[in-house]
C-alpha cells in the first residue's frame, strides 16, 4: 500500500475492523462483472473447507466474500468505474497509473 502513494483523497477501508457490506460488494461487482475475480483462491479458509474441489457459484462466491474477510482478493482500489484487484506487479503498476493521473 505504501508503494501506491495514495493520495488523501482516497479512503481507506480496513475490512477486519469495518467489514464489507452488501453495498461495498456489490459496487465492486458492478464494476467487474462477477464476483469470482474478486475472490482469493490463496485464503486459509479456502484450502482448509477444501473449495477447490467444488463448483462454486457466482452466488457463492459472493457469500463467501461477505462471510469473511480473508475471501476478498487484497488489495482493492476503486477510482470511480476503476478496480484494481490483487498485489500482482501488473496490478499495481495500473494502479499506481491511475493514481497518479488523478493528482
Amino acid at each position: 500500500m505504501e508503494e501506491l502513494e495514495l493520495p488523501s483523497a482516497f479512503i481507506k477501508q480496513d475490512i477486519k475492523t469495518q467489514p464489507l457490506t452488501e453495498e461495498n460488494v456489490e459496487e465492486m461487482f458492478n464494476i467487474t462483472g462477477n464476483y469470482e475475480s474478486l475472490f482469493s483462491k490463496r485464503a486459509r479458509l479456502y484450502k482448509e473447507r477444501n473449495l477447490k474441489d467444488t463448483m462454486l457459484t457466482e452466488e457463492d462466491y459472493r457469500n463467501l466474500i461477505l462471510e469473511h474477510y480473508t475471501f476478498l482478493k487484497r488489495p482493492v482500489i476503486i477510482d470511480n468505474d476503476k478496480i484494481f484487484i490483487g498485489n500482482s506487479k501488473k496490478t499495481v503498476e495500473a494502479a499506481k497509473e491511475a493514481i497518479k493521473g488523478a493528482k
